[in-house]
């Protein structure tokens, strides 16, 4: 197909109100551990998707276990129980350790290790009915169709796959209220790997303000969690689609150190901020906002539970995702995400368009609240409909035909029809109709009686229910049986439609980001496969969108040397802000972000690790010193010469030579590693750490202090970053140019000792007090 120009794209009339549900997501996930291999499946009911992760090394202390689960934060975690020891600890110190207030503790479920036999486990995924897979296809081509998708030679996986999918049987999520014969809904397999993924805790995503959750104003929402607070993801979402929002916060919890990538996610925004491509720019945004929730319909069309919204909401999902495709085919090739999209959106969308568009009247729909189809679909249901638009008028001529044969006495009759009754003769209640005995008339059957109305069945409406028949029931019936066959059609293309969520949410998040730059004016990062970063005018995301003035600070960082900074200053000069601005602006750059600054140059990253701020919690039973304690040593034994650590006055928990000692044994230990130390920034008020030459005189330390000014009694921050005075670094006096010598200095002395001894003490005119006013003072003022 030819492309068609970005301003072309016009989106459907809309079809009505309606509101789009959301449904509690749960995560459930299945975990193996053997010999060092980690096995990793889970399924997330917000999209009915199974995720799994190939086999990967992981060593006994399961840190990148650790890492998914705080990442994924399931219910559950299924598992073997014959298990490794290693993994039985953790999985008891993770239920028996309290989170965080907004997280909640996993249940362990522990199945019989049969249950996670290999053979076992490929027979259960071979004979489940996935929807996406076509009902026309043999069993040898569904065995070559699911070996494309799930790698079956990671037999660790595998197994874990299977005891996932005996869990979601018996467990029945999302479909517990269904009959038995309904299983679980499964709408598509999807890889997830965590290579490359810079190394963060919980601890620095805190300190940073990456994520804050803050509870709902509205009293309503109160159960239901928390909100998005002031943070780096609550600045940066600027998503129209749900899918968007979802996938900008799995950025920003996994942070690559993929160049590659990342400057693939910058190649984008860059084109995004181009001024001459503003009119593509709101044609995106415009076709986003269209995006519904998908996975949800889908799994309603397998449960049958598809309502009018949701065909509605589809319709306007397909017709946007071909605006998109047909957008993107217009817009250059060199860029991947563009390419991408222009080839997995196939004409698959156009078929489940047309089928959607030809199949469903909206209009009839909205007004009965049901599923109906268009003219001409199936001449049945037409035939049936044209009899029972026709039905009044005729009804009509049978009324009158049944008035002429009853009693004089009743003035008029109507012929109604009743869904699953049938027709009735409808006469008004006359005054002499008393009791029931007084509703019986020769030749008909009484029914009812409602708002004095009788209703009875004649022999020309028995006639009708036999030529007619129940005519709303049947055209439902036939309906539904054609929603059905609809529906099937287009489970059978939904893998086009896990696309279309997937490869919106990349290009939702792009024009988020790229928002985000243009309205606050940053830059593009440029990496480096050296060590150490640069950064010009750096400033804070968070800060400058509160302060009035915001100070912009450089970050010089090099290779062989300025690894280490120390920076000194008073109270509430900006140290703290440094430290996370620094932060910040490398976590942006990490995520594919356009950074706040002028300039930035980034080495390569492979961690982030801060003791900026002590999380508190009593159930952890720890003091805040030894949660400092921990911070560090997590840097210490952790961070790499491609580390980034942010410490901000550590060692001030506890006692000053105590915590002057601890700060200068972890930097000496960081120095004696020469140019293999990790990026360092420090913020402390010992200043004795310098006066006292605690540390050795080496190209890799840079003393820097936060510059203030002192007016009378009042201090002036200046928020600016400078290297330190020569009074501060050494504790030492600043020889002063316009000092006397001390050659001068002691003549002056000798010359008043001199004098004094002329003095003669006995003399009673001799006045002591003057000569020390005159003489001694002013020379000893000089000499000092």
């Amino acid at each position: 197909m030819s492309a068609t120009p970005a301003t072309s794209c016009a989106l459907p009339p809309p079809l009505g109100p309606k509101q789009e549900e959301e449904e509690c997501s749960e995560t459930h996930m299945s975990v193996l551990w053997y010999a060092g291999q980690l096995a990793i499946t889970y399924y997330d009911t917000e999209d009915c998707s199974v995720y799994f992760m190939p086999d990967i090394p992981d060593n006994e202390d399961l840190k990148l276990l650790h890492k998914v689960i705080g990442e994924i934060n399931p219910q559950c975690i299924v598992t073997s129980a014959k298990q490794d020891q290693n993994i039985a600890k953790f999985l008891s110190n993770l239920t028996a350790t309290a989170g965080d207030k907004d997280r909640r503790k996993p249940e362990i479920v522990l199945f019989p290790n049969m249950d996670f036999g290999l053979e076992v486990s490929k027979q259960r995924i071979l004979s489940r009915q996935f929807p996406f897979i076509p009902s026309h296809m043999t069993a040898t081509e569904k065995i070559l169709y699911l070996s494309s998708v799930i790698p079956f030679e990671n037999t660790l996986m595998i197994r874990a796959l299977g005891g996932l999918l005996k869990f979601l049987d018996r467990r029945r999520v999302g479909v517990e209220l269904e009959e038995s014969t309904i299983a679980v809904p499964v709408l598509a397999f999807k890889k997830f790997v965590l290579s490359d993924i810079v190394n963060m805790d919980q601890d620095t995503y805190c300190v940073l303000q990456i994520f804050k959750s803050d509870i709902h104003p509205s009293v309503y929402k109160l159960s239901s969690g928390l909100k998005e607070g002031f943070s780096l993801y609550g600045i940066l979402n600027r998503c129209r689609c749900k899918w968007g929002e979802k996938l900008l916060r799995l950025w920003l919890t996994r942070p690559t150190r993929n160049l590659t990538e990342l400057n693939k996610r910058l190649d984008v925004i860059h084109f995004f901020l181009l001024a001459q491509n503003h009119e593509t720019v709101l044609t995106l945004q415009g076709c986003l906002k269209n995006i519904k929730n998908v996975p949800l319909i889908l799994k309603r069309m397998t449960l049958s539970h598809t309502k009018v919204s949701d065909w509605q909401a589809l319709y306007k999902t397909v017709y946007s995702a071909v605006c998109l495709r047909n957008t993107c085919r217009s817009l250059p090739n060199s860029i991947e995400l563009f390419q991408t999209i222009s080839r997995v959106f196939t004409d698959d969308l156009h078929y489940i368009a047309s089928l959607i568009s030809k199949v469903v009247d909206f209009e009839g729909s909205i007004s009965e609240n049901r599923f109906t189809v268009r003219p001409n679909v199936d001449p049945t249901i037409d035939e049936k409909k044209r009899k029972l638009m026709g039905l009044s008028d005729f009804l009509t001529e049978v009324a009158r035909k049944e008035l002429e044969t009853l009693d004089n006495h009743i003035p008029s009759c109507c012929v109604i029809y009743i869904p699953l009754i049938g027709f009735l003769l409808s006469i008004p209640r006359l005054p002499t109709m008393v009791d029931k005995s007084d509703f019986e008339i020769e030749g008909l059957d009484f029914m009812f009686l409602s708002e004095d109305k009788l209703h009875y069945r004649s022999a020309r409406t028995k006639e009708l229910d036999s030529l007619l028949g129940d005519l709303h029931c049947e055209i439902r019936d036939q309906e539904t049986l054609i929603m059905h066959q609809l529906q099937t059609k287009i489970l059978e293309k939904s893998e086009v439609l896990s696309s279309v969520i997937e490869y919106t949410a990349h290009l939702d998040v792009l024009l988020a980001l790229a928002m985000m730059a243009r309205e606050n004016a940053y830059c593009r990062p440029r990496f480096t496969h050296r060590h150490g970063f640069y950064i010009k005018d750096g400033r804070h995301p968070l800060l400058e969108l509160c302060a009035k003035t915001f100070v912009a600070n450089p970050v010089n960082s090099g290779e062989a040397t300025r690894r280490i900074k120390i920076i000194t200053g008073p109270n509430s000069s900006g140290k703290s802000v440094y430290l996370k601005q620094v932060g910040l602006i490398v976590f942006m750059a990490l995520i594919g972000s356009y950074v706040p600054a002028t300039e930035a140059v980034i080495g390569v990253i492979d961690g982030i690790y801060t003791r900026i701020h002590s999380r508190e919690s009593v159930s952890v039973g720890l003091s805040t010193f030894m949660i400092d304690l921990n911070q560090v040593a997590k840097a210490v034994n952790n961070a790499t010469e491609r580390s980034l650590v942010l410490i901000d006055e550590f060692g001030k928990g506890t006692n000053t030579l105590d915590g002057l000692s601890l700060l200068a044994a972890v930097l000496r230990y960081w120095i004696s590693q020469g140019t293999q130390c990790p990026q360092v920034f420090v913020s402390t008020n010992f200043h004795s750490l310098m006066q006292l030459e605690l540390l050795p005189d080496t190209p890799l330390l840079e003393y820097l202090t936060m510059e203030t000014h002192q007016d009378g009694d009042e201090l002036i921050f200046f928020y600016q970053i400078k290297e330190v005075s020569e009074l501060i670094r050494n504790g030492k006096a600043i020889k002063r140019i316009d000092h006397p010598s001390k050659g001068d200095q002691m003549e002056k002395c000798k010359s008043v000792v001199e004098k004094f001894l002329c003095l003669d003490l006995d003399d009673p005119h001799v006045d002591l007090e003057e000569f020390m006013h005159k003489e001694v003072l002013p020379s000893a003022a000089s000499v000092l």
